[in-house]
Protein backbone atom coordinates (compact mmCIF):
# COMPACT_ATOMS: atom_id res chain seq x y z
CA UNK A 1 0.00 0.00 0.00
CA UNK A 2 1.28 3.45 -0.93
CA UNK A 3 1.79 5.75 2.03
CA UNK A 4 -0.78 8.52 2.48
CA UNK A 5 1.70 11.35 2.07
CA UNK A 6 -0.66 13.97 3.48
CA UNK A 7 -1.59 12.05 6.65
CA UNK A 8 0.16 12.24 10.02
CA UNK A 9 -1.02 10.29 13.06
CA UNK A 10 -0.27 11.77 16.47
CA UNK A 11 -0.43 9.62 19.60
CA UNK A 12 -0.59 11.38 22.97
CA UNK A 13 1.46 9.20 25.33
CA UNK A 14 3.00 11.64 27.80
CA UNK A 15 0.83 10.86 30.82
CA UNK A 16 2.25 9.57 34.07
CA UNK A 17 -0.66 7.29 34.92
CA UNK A 18 -0.63 8.03 38.66
CA UNK A 19 -3.53 5.65 39.35
CA UNK A 20 -1.56 2.74 37.87
CA UNK A 21 0.59 2.79 41.04
CA UNK A 22 3.58 1.68 39.01
CA UNK A 23 7.05 2.89 38.04
CA UNK A 24 6.34 1.72 34.48
CA UNK A 25 4.96 4.49 32.21
CA UNK A 26 1.26 3.93 31.56
CA UNK A 27 1.58 3.42 27.76
CA UNK A 28 3.95 0.48 28.34
CA UNK A 29 1.63 -1.64 30.46
CA UNK A 30 0.81 -4.78 28.51
CA UNK A 31 -2.59 -5.92 27.29
CA UNK A 32 -2.47 -9.48 25.94
CA UNK A 33 1.32 -9.39 25.82
CA UNK A 34 1.67 -6.11 23.90
CA UNK A 35 2.10 -2.65 25.47
CA UNK A 36 -0.91 -0.35 25.19
CA UNK A 37 1.11 1.90 22.90
CA UNK A 38 2.00 -1.09 20.73
CA UNK A 39 -1.67 -1.85 20.07
CA UNK A 40 -2.27 1.77 19.06
CA UNK A 41 0.76 1.88 16.77
CA UNK A 42 -0.30 -1.34 15.05
CA UNK A 43 -3.78 0.04 14.42
CA UNK A 44 -2.33 3.33 13.17
CA UNK A 45 -0.04 1.53 10.74
CA UNK A 46 -3.03 0.04 8.91
CA UNK A 47 -3.76 3.55 7.58
CA UNK A 48 -0.25 3.63 6.09
CA UNK A 49 0.46 7.21 7.22
CA UNK A 50 3.41 9.23 6.03
CA UNK A 51 4.52 9.64 9.65
CA UNK A 52 3.50 8.77 13.19
CA UNK A 53 4.26 11.21 15.99
CA UNK A 54 4.41 9.98 19.57
CA UNK A 55 4.20 12.66 22.26
CA UNK A 56 6.24 11.56 25.29
CA UNK A 57 6.67 13.04 28.74
CA UNK A 58 6.79 10.87 31.85
CA UNK A 59 9.40 8.12 31.40
CA UNK A 60 10.15 9.45 27.94
CA UNK A 61 13.39 7.54 27.41
CA UNK A 62 11.90 4.21 28.45
CA UNK A 63 8.92 4.78 26.16
CA UNK A 64 11.12 5.75 23.22
CA UNK A 65 13.49 2.81 23.69
CA UNK A 66 10.60 0.34 23.95
CA UNK A 67 8.97 1.63 20.78
CA UNK A 68 12.22 1.65 18.79
CA UNK A 69 13.04 -1.90 19.87
CA UNK A 70 9.63 -3.27 18.92
CA UNK A 71 8.66 -1.48 15.70
CA UNK A 72 9.65 -4.44 13.52
CA UNK A 73 7.81 -6.92 15.74
CA UNK A 74 4.71 -4.74 15.61
CA UNK A 75 5.01 -4.45 11.81
CA UNK A 76 5.17 -0.68 12.02
CA UNK A 77 6.93 0.63 8.91
CA UNK A 78 5.84 4.29 8.97
CA UNK A 79 8.51 6.74 10.21
CA UNK A 80 8.02 7.33 13.95
CA UNK A 81 8.89 10.77 15.33
CA UNK A 82 9.05 11.42 19.08
CA UNK A 83 7.87 14.75 20.45
CA UNK A 84 8.82 15.81 23.97
CA UNK A 85 6.03 17.51 25.95
CA UNK A 86 7.74 19.70 28.52
CA UNK A 87 4.66 21.73 29.47
CA UNK A 88 2.39 19.12 31.03
CA UNK A 89 -0.69 21.34 31.13
CA UNK A 90 -3.27 19.36 29.24
CA UNK A 91 -3.87 17.68 25.91
CA UNK A 92 -3.79 21.00 24.07
CA UNK A 93 -0.19 21.53 25.24
CA UNK A 94 0.70 18.03 24.06
CA UNK A 95 -0.49 18.78 20.55
CA UNK A 96 1.12 22.23 20.56
CA UNK A 97 4.47 20.55 21.19
CA UNK A 98 3.99 18.61 17.94
CA UNK A 99 3.24 21.63 15.70
CA UNK A 100 6.66 21.48 13.93
CA UNK A 101 5.71 17.95 12.82
CA UNK A 102 2.06 18.70 12.01
CA UNK A 103 2.98 21.63 9.76
CA UNK A 104 4.28 19.17 7.17
CA UNK A 105 0.91 17.47 6.62
CA UNK A 106 -2.61 18.33 5.49
CA UNK A 107 -4.50 15.89 7.72
CA UNK A 108 -3.84 14.89 11.34
CA UNK A 109 -5.40 11.91 13.12
CA UNK A 110 -4.99 12.24 16.91
CA UNK A 111 -5.22 9.23 19.22
CA UNK A 112 -4.97 8.84 22.99
CA UNK A 113 -2.07 6.73 24.22
CA UNK A 114 -4.22 4.77 26.69
CA UNK A 115 -6.89 3.20 24.41
CA UNK A 116 -5.64 -0.26 23.38
CA UNK A 117 -9.13 -1.42 22.34
CA UNK A 118 -9.54 0.93 19.39
CA UNK A 119 -10.42 -0.89 16.17
CA UNK A 120 -8.49 -0.28 12.97
CA UNK A 121 -11.80 -0.44 11.06
CA UNK A 122 -13.01 2.55 13.05
CA UNK A 123 -9.91 4.57 12.15
CA UNK A 124 -10.42 3.83 8.47
CA UNK A 125 -14.11 4.79 8.69
CA UNK A 126 -13.30 8.02 10.56
CA UNK A 127 -10.80 9.10 7.94
CA UNK A 128 -13.15 8.20 5.09
CA UNK A 129 -16.00 10.18 6.69
CA UNK A 130 -13.73 13.18 7.28
CA UNK A 131 -12.70 13.26 3.65
CA UNK A 132 -16.20 12.58 2.29
CA UNK A 133 -17.79 15.34 4.41
CA UNK A 134 -14.95 17.77 3.68
CA UNK A 135 -14.75 18.54 7.38
CA UNK A 136 -12.08 20.50 9.22
CA UNK A 137 -12.60 18.64 12.49
CA UNK A 138 -14.04 15.27 13.49
CA UNK A 139 -14.42 13.59 16.85
CA UNK A 140 -15.31 9.96 17.52
CA UNK A 141 -18.29 9.82 19.87
CA UNK A 142 -19.67 6.78 21.68
CA UNK A 143 -22.48 6.25 24.16
CA UNK A 144 -21.33 4.56 27.37
CA UNK A 145 -23.27 3.10 30.31
CA UNK A 146 -21.21 5.07 32.81
CA UNK A 147 -19.86 8.37 31.39
CA UNK A 148 -18.28 9.53 34.65
CA UNK A 149 -14.80 10.93 34.10
CA UNK A 150 -15.23 11.48 30.36
CA UNK A 151 -15.86 14.69 28.44
CA UNK A 152 -19.47 14.92 27.16
CA UNK A 153 -20.33 15.72 23.56
CA UNK A 154 -23.08 18.32 23.31
CA UNK A 155 -25.13 18.71 20.15
CA UNK A 156 -27.22 21.45 18.62
CA UNK A 157 -30.96 20.94 18.20
CA UNK A 158 -30.36 19.71 14.65
CA UNK A 159 -27.94 17.07 15.94
CA UNK A 160 -24.75 18.74 14.77
CA UNK A 161 -21.71 19.30 16.96
CA UNK A 162 -21.98 22.03 19.58
CA UNK A 163 -19.10 21.56 22.06
CA UNK A 164 -17.28 19.13 24.34
CA UNK A 165 -17.50 19.74 28.08
CA UNK A 166 -14.97 18.06 30.35
CA UNK A 167 -16.35 16.10 33.28
CA UNK A 168 -14.73 18.42 35.82
CA UNK A 169 -16.50 21.41 34.26
CA UNK A 170 -19.88 19.78 33.64
CA UNK A 171 -23.08 20.82 35.41
CA UNK A 172 -25.67 18.28 36.53
CA UNK A 173 -27.61 18.32 33.24
CA UNK A 174 -24.44 17.87 31.20
CA UNK A 175 -23.34 14.94 33.37
CA UNK A 176 -26.51 13.12 32.33
CA UNK A 177 -25.30 13.05 28.72
CA UNK A 178 -23.99 9.57 27.85
CA UNK A 179 -22.29 10.43 24.55
CA UNK A 180 -18.64 10.90 25.39
CA UNK A 181 -15.51 12.11 23.71
CA UNK A 182 -13.36 9.10 22.81
CA UNK A 183 -10.19 11.19 22.55
CA UNK A 184 -9.85 10.30 18.87
CA UNK A 185 -9.98 13.07 16.29
CA UNK A 186 -9.26 13.97 12.67
CA UNK A 187 -8.26 17.55 11.83
CA UNK A 188 -7.31 19.68 8.92
CA UNK A 189 -3.79 20.56 10.00
CA UNK A 190 -4.00 24.29 9.25
CA UNK A 191 -7.33 24.63 11.04
CA UNK A 192 -5.97 22.75 14.05
CA UNK A 193 -2.88 24.94 14.28
CA UNK A 194 -4.96 28.11 14.12
CA UNK A 195 -7.26 26.83 16.88
CA UNK A 196 -4.32 25.79 19.05
CA UNK A 197 -2.98 29.34 18.92
CA UNK A 198 -6.30 30.57 20.36
CA UNK A 199 -6.56 28.17 23.32
CA UNK A 200 -6.81 29.59 26.81
CA UNK A 201 -6.38 27.74 30.13
CA UNK A 202 -9.56 26.11 31.41
CA UNK A 203 -10.86 24.16 34.39
CA UNK A 204 -9.64 23.78 37.96
CA UNK A 205 -6.12 22.88 36.82
CA UNK A 206 -5.77 25.71 34.26
CA UNK A 207 -5.15 23.25 31.45
CA UNK A 208 -5.29 23.71 27.70
CA UNK A 209 -8.05 21.42 26.42
CA UNK A 210 -7.60 19.94 22.96
CA UNK A 211 -11.38 19.53 22.88
CA UNK A 212 -11.79 23.33 22.74
CA UNK A 213 -10.15 23.36 19.29
CA UNK A 214 -13.27 21.79 17.80
CA UNK A 215 -15.45 24.61 19.15
CA UNK A 216 -12.95 27.20 17.88
CA UNK A 217 -12.88 25.61 14.42
CA UNK A 218 -16.67 25.72 14.36
CA UNK A 219 -16.51 29.44 15.23
CA UNK A 220 -14.33 29.87 12.11
CA UNK A 221 -17.39 28.67 10.15
CA UNK A 222 -15.65 25.44 9.27
CA UNK A 223 -17.32 22.05 9.36
CA UNK A 224 -17.00 19.97 12.56
CA UNK A 225 -18.71 16.58 12.75
CA UNK A 226 -19.24 13.79 15.24
CA UNK A 227 -18.51 10.30 13.94
CA UNK A 228 -20.35 7.73 16.06
CA UNK A 229 -19.56 4.10 16.75
CA UNK A 230 -21.76 1.53 18.46
CA UNK A 231 -18.74 -0.20 20.00
CA UNK A 232 -18.16 2.04 22.99
CA UNK A 233 -15.58 -0.32 24.48
CA UNK A 234 -12.93 0.76 21.99
CA UNK A 235 -12.95 4.21 23.59
CA UNK A 236 -12.32 2.95 27.11
CA UNK A 237 -9.08 4.34 28.49
CA UNK A 238 -6.74 2.47 30.80
CA UNK A 239 -5.96 4.51 33.91
CA UNK A 240 -5.70 1.85 36.62
CA UNK A 241 -4.77 -1.79 37.08
CA UNK A 242 -8.47 -2.64 37.27
CA UNK A 243 -9.08 -0.99 33.89
CA UNK A 244 -6.01 -2.75 32.52
CA UNK A 245 -7.53 -6.10 33.50
CA UNK A 246 -10.86 -5.06 31.99
CA UNK A 247 -9.21 -4.16 28.69
CA UNK A 248 -7.43 -7.49 28.58
CA UNK A 249 -10.67 -9.37 29.24
CA UNK A 250 -12.42 -7.49 26.45
CA UNK A 251 -9.59 -8.29 24.04
CA UNK A 252 -9.80 -11.99 24.95
CA UNK A 253 -13.58 -11.91 24.43
CA UNK A 254 -13.17 -10.33 21.01
CA UNK A 255 -10.67 -12.97 19.96
CA UNK A 256 -12.81 -15.80 21.28
CA UNK A 257 -15.79 -14.56 19.26
CA UNK A 258 -13.66 -14.20 16.13
CA UNK A 259 -12.35 -17.77 16.47
CA UNK A 260 -15.74 -19.31 17.15
CA UNK A 261 -17.14 -17.50 14.12
CA UNK A 262 -14.38 -19.13 12.03
CA UNK A 263 -15.15 -22.66 13.23
CA UNK A 264 -12.99 -23.14 16.32
CA UNK A 265 -14.64 -24.81 19.33
CA UNK A 266 -14.02 -23.11 22.67
CA UNK A 267 -15.65 -25.17 25.40
CA UNK A 268 -15.65 -22.27 27.87
CA UNK A 269 -14.68 -19.03 26.07
CA UNK A 270 -14.55 -16.97 29.26
CA UNK A 271 -11.85 -19.28 30.63
CA UNK A 272 -9.72 -19.38 27.48
CA UNK A 273 -7.01 -16.75 26.97
CA UNK A 274 -5.95 -16.17 23.37
CA UNK A 275 -3.91 -13.22 22.08
CA UNK A 276 -5.16 -11.16 19.12
CA UNK A 277 -2.54 -12.31 16.58
CA UNK A 278 -3.05 -16.04 17.18
CA UNK A 279 -4.33 -18.08 14.22
CA UNK A 280 -6.29 -21.32 14.75
CA UNK A 281 -7.78 -23.65 12.14
CA UNK A 282 -11.39 -24.85 11.95
CA UNK A 283 -12.61 -27.76 14.09
CA UNK A 284 -9.85 -27.37 16.63
CA UNK A 285 -11.21 -27.93 20.14
CA UNK A 286 -9.83 -25.88 23.04
CA UNK A 287 -10.64 -26.77 26.65
CA UNK A 288 -10.77 -24.29 29.55
CA UNK A 289 -7.66 -22.85 31.12
CA UNK A 290 -5.56 -22.67 27.94
CA UNK A 291 -3.21 -19.76 27.26
CA UNK A 292 -2.35 -19.29 23.56
CA UNK A 293 -0.07 -16.31 23.21
CA UNK A 294 2.01 -14.22 20.85
CA UNK A 295 2.09 -15.16 17.18
CA UNK A 296 1.11 -18.78 17.63
CA UNK A 297 -0.40 -20.65 14.66
CA UNK A 298 -2.45 -23.81 15.24
CA UNK A 299 -3.79 -26.01 12.46
CA UNK A 300 -7.13 -27.75 11.92
CA UNK A 301 -8.67 -30.58 13.95
CA UNK A 302 -6.36 -30.16 16.91
CA UNK A 303 -7.29 -30.83 20.53
CA UNK A 304 -5.96 -28.76 23.42
CA UNK A 305 -6.86 -30.18 26.79
CA UNK A 306 -7.08 -28.05 29.94
CA UNK A 307 -4.21 -25.94 31.20
CA UNK A 308 -2.17 -25.94 27.97
CA UNK A 309 0.24 -23.02 27.50
CA UNK A 310 1.56 -22.13 24.03
CA UNK A 311 3.59 -19.07 23.06
CA UNK A 312 5.02 -18.05 19.67
CA UNK A 313 4.80 -21.58 18.30
CA UNK A 314 3.41 -23.38 15.25
CA UNK A 315 1.22 -26.49 15.34
CA UNK A 316 0.23 -28.58 12.31
CA UNK A 317 -3.14 -30.25 11.77
CA UNK A 318 -4.46 -33.05 14.01
CA UNK A 319 -2.14 -32.30 16.93
CA UNK A 320 -3.18 -33.33 20.44
CA UNK A 321 -1.86 -31.45 23.46
CA UNK A 322 -2.85 -33.19 26.66
CA UNK A 323 -3.40 -31.60 30.05
CA UNK A 324 -0.75 -29.18 31.31
CA UNK A 325 1.52 -29.16 28.24
CA UNK A 326 3.84 -26.14 27.90
CA UNK A 327 5.21 -25.09 24.48
CA UNK A 328 7.34 -22.04 23.72
CA UNK A 329 8.94 -20.92 20.43
CA UNK A 330 8.70 -24.38 18.93
CA UNK A 331 7.45 -26.18 15.82
CA UNK A 332 5.09 -29.17 16.06
CA UNK A 333 4.19 -30.89 12.80
CA UNK A 334 0.92 -32.67 12.03
CA UNK A 335 -0.43 -35.61 14.01
CA UNK A 336 1.93 -35.15 16.95
CA UNK A 337 0.91 -35.83 20.53
CA UNK A 338 2.26 -34.09 23.61
CA UNK A 339 1.64 -34.56 27.30
CA UNK A 340 0.22 -34.72 29.77
CA UNK A 341 2.64 -32.23 31.32
CA UNK A 342 5.19 -32.22 28.52
CA UNK A 343 7.51 -29.24 28.11
CA UNK A 344 8.87 -27.93 24.80
CA UNK A 345 11.45 -25.23 25.36
CA UNK A 346 12.50 -22.80 22.59
CA UNK A 347 13.80 -24.08 19.23
CA UNK A 348 12.32 -27.53 19.60
CA UNK A 349 10.93 -29.32 16.53
CA UNK A 350 8.63 -32.33 16.50
CA UNK A 351 8.34 -34.02 13.13
CA UNK A 352 5.15 -35.63 11.86
CA UNK A 353 3.57 -38.12 14.25
CA UNK A 354 6.13 -37.71 17.04
CA UNK A 355 5.13 -38.14 20.68
CA UNK A 356 6.43 -36.47 23.82
CA UNK A 357 4.76 -37.72 26.97
CA UNK A 358 4.46 -37.43 30.72
CA UNK A 359 6.90 -34.97 32.31
CA UNK A 360 9.34 -35.10 29.40
CA UNK A 361 11.28 -31.98 28.45
CA UNK A 362 12.63 -31.10 25.00
CA UNK A 363 15.05 -28.23 24.48
CA UNK A 364 16.54 -27.06 21.15
CA UNK A 365 16.12 -30.54 19.72
CA UNK A 366 14.57 -32.23 16.72
CA UNK A 367 12.40 -35.27 17.44
CA UNK A 368 12.11 -37.24 14.22
CA UNK A 369 9.00 -38.49 12.45
CA UNK A 370 7.14 -41.06 14.51
CA UNK A 371 9.70 -41.01 17.32
CA UNK A 372 8.57 -41.33 20.95
CA UNK A 373 9.85 -39.69 24.11
CA UNK A 374 7.08 -40.89 26.35
CA UNK A 375 8.18 -40.75 29.98
CA UNK A 376 10.25 -38.62 32.34
CA UNK A 377 13.05 -37.75 29.91
CA UNK A 378 15.20 -34.72 29.07
CA UNK A 379 16.30 -34.36 25.44
CA UNK A 380 18.40 -31.23 24.82
CA UNK A 381 20.59 -30.12 21.89
CA UNK A 382 19.74 -33.32 20.04
CA UNK A 383 19.15 -34.37 16.45
CA UNK A 384 16.88 -37.41 16.59
CA UNK A 385 15.87 -39.39 13.51
CA UNK A 386 12.64 -41.20 12.64
CA UNK A 387 11.15 -44.15 14.48
CA UNK A 388 13.24 -43.78 17.64
CA UNK A 389 11.91 -45.15 20.93
CA UNK A 390 13.24 -43.41 24.04
CA UNK A 391 12.88 -45.25 27.33
CA UNK A 392 11.77 -43.62 30.57
CA UNK A 393 14.33 -41.54 32.41
CA UNK A 394 16.62 -40.95 29.41
CA UNK A 395 18.80 -37.85 29.61
CA UNK A 396 21.09 -36.14 27.12
CA UNK A 397 23.92 -34.66 29.19
CA UNK A 398 24.53 -31.70 26.89
CA UNK A 399 26.35 -29.25 29.18
CA UNK A 400 29.92 -29.68 30.39
CA UNK A 401 29.91 -26.60 32.61
CA UNK A 402 31.12 -24.24 29.87
CA UNK A 403 29.62 -25.31 26.55
CA UNK A 404 26.58 -27.12 25.14
CA UNK A 405 27.25 -30.20 23.00
CA UNK A 406 25.03 -32.11 20.60
CA UNK A 407 23.73 -35.66 20.69
CA UNK A 408 22.86 -37.36 17.39
CA UNK A 409 20.47 -40.31 17.45
CA UNK A 410 19.80 -41.72 14.00
CA UNK A 411 16.71 -43.53 12.64
CA UNK A 412 15.08 -46.48 14.42
CA UNK A 413 17.31 -46.50 17.48
CA UNK A 414 15.84 -48.26 20.54
CA UNK A 415 16.86 -46.77 23.89
CA UNK A 416 16.23 -48.58 27.15
CA UNK A 417 15.18 -46.87 30.36
CA UNK A 418 17.43 -44.66 32.48
CA UNK A 419 20.08 -44.03 29.82
CA UNK A 420 22.50 -41.08 29.90
CA UNK A 421 24.06 -39.78 26.67
CA UNK A 422 27.16 -37.71 27.46
CA UNK A 423 27.45 -35.33 24.51
CA UNK A 424 29.00 -35.00 22.02
CA UNK A 425 28.02 -38.50 21.03
CA UNK A 426 26.39 -40.25 18.04
CA UNK A 427 24.21 -43.36 17.97
CA UNK A 428 23.79 -44.76 14.47
CA UNK A 429 20.65 -46.24 12.90
CA UNK A 430 19.00 -49.38 14.27
CA UNK A 431 21.33 -49.50 17.28
CA UNK A 432 19.99 -50.54 20.69
CA UNK A 433 21.07 -49.10 24.02
CA UNK A 434 20.77 -51.22 27.15
CA UNK A 435 18.82 -49.87 30.10
CA UNK A 436 20.85 -48.03 32.73
CA UNK A 437 23.75 -47.29 30.36
CA UNK A 438 25.86 -44.14 30.32
CA UNK A 439 26.95 -43.71 26.70
CA UNK A 440 30.08 -41.65 26.12
CA UNK A 441 31.30 -43.07 22.78
CA UNK A 442 29.89 -43.57 19.29
CA UNK A 443 27.56 -46.56 18.89
CA UNK A 444 27.71 -48.18 15.41
CA UNK A 445 24.63 -49.05 13.37
CA UNK A 446 22.77 -52.31 14.15
CA UNK A 447 24.80 -52.80 17.35
CA UNK A 448 23.98 -53.07 21.04
CA UNK A 449 25.49 -50.45 23.29
CA UNK A 450 25.79 -51.26 26.99
CA UNK A 451 27.78 -49.19 29.48
CA UNK A 452 27.13 -50.37 33.01
CA UNK A 453 28.79 -52.46 35.72
CA UNK A 454 28.03 -56.17 35.95
CA UNK A 455 25.59 -56.94 38.75
CA UNK A 456 27.26 -58.47 41.81
CA UNK A 457 25.29 -60.17 44.59
CA UNK A 458 27.14 -60.59 47.88
CA UNK A 459 26.08 -62.41 50.98
CA UNK A 460 25.07 -60.02 53.77
CA UNK A 461 26.84 -61.56 56.76
CA UNK A 462 25.00 -59.26 59.15
CA UNK A 463 21.74 -61.07 58.47
CA UNK A 464 21.13 -64.50 60.08
CA UNK A 465 19.72 -67.25 57.85
CA UNK A 466 16.64 -69.07 58.93
CA UNK A 467 17.21 -72.51 60.33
Amino acid sequence: MVAQKNLCILILAAGKGTRMKSSLPKPLHAVCGTPILGHILKAAQTLNPAAVGVVVGHGAQVVMDTVKNNLAGWNVTAPVVFVQQNDLSGSGSAVKAAIPLLQKFETVLILNGDTPLLRMETLHDMLHCFEKERASGLVLGVNVPNPQGYGRILREQDGTFQAIVEDADADEDTKKVTEINSGMYVFNSNSLQTALSQLTPQGPKNEFYLTDTLFLIKQMNQRVIVFTSEDYKQALGVNSKAQLAEAQQIMWERKAQELMDSGVTLLQPAQTYIDPEVQIGADTVICPGCYILGKTVIGKNCVLEGGVYIKDSTMGDNVTLKMGTYVEESMVEEACQLGPYAHLRPKSVLKKGAKVGNFSEIKKAVIGEGSKVNHLSYIGDTQMGAGVNVGAGTITCNYDGKNKHQTVIEDHVFIGSNVNFVAPVTVHEYAKIGAGSTITKEVPAHSLGIARERQVVLENKGVKKND
